[in-house]
């Protein structure tokens, strides 16, 4: 589990790798990931987009830019929570990915919150830092 908190609102990151849906001889490996975020502060947001920074083990980045997650744009107030789970392949067995969404408070005013960074990695695989 990875955790970051930005501006009272928290992220927390679950990935689980998907060997059903992945097949390493043809290098293809899948991840699940399941994001849940948490509005620990006193003002009612809402998730506007999205940014994904995706890093495979050979060190190539993919970016991905879009609006909500899951097709969705949630709206927390304090106290309230959204979780969703996605997924993503890659052509090594490990990489990782970082991120940001943009959120929009009542006031109107829209600010970046951090996604941690987690680590995609196949069971029994070396770890390595790019």
């Amino acid at each position: 589990m990875f955790v970051a908190t930005t501006r009272a609102i928290r992220v927390t990151v679950t990935p689980q790798y998907l060997p059903d849906q992945s097949e390493p001889s043809k290098s293809q490996f899948v991840w699940a990931y399941t994001v849940r975020i948490e509005n620990q502060g006193d003002v009612a947001v809402q998730l506007r987009s999205r940014h994904w920074k995706i890093t495979d083990g050979l060190g190539r980045l993919q970016e991905v830019k879009g609006p909500g997650v899951v097709g969705k744009t949630p709206l927390l107030r304090p106290g309230e929570m959204f979780e969703y789970t996605s997924g993503t392949p890659l052509s090594t067995p490990s990489g990782f990915m970082s991120g940001t969404y943009q959120m929009v408070a009542e006031s109107g005013e829209k600010f970046d919150i951090d996604v941690p960074t987690f680590s995609l990695d196949t069971p029994g695989s070396k770890r390595q830092l790019n």
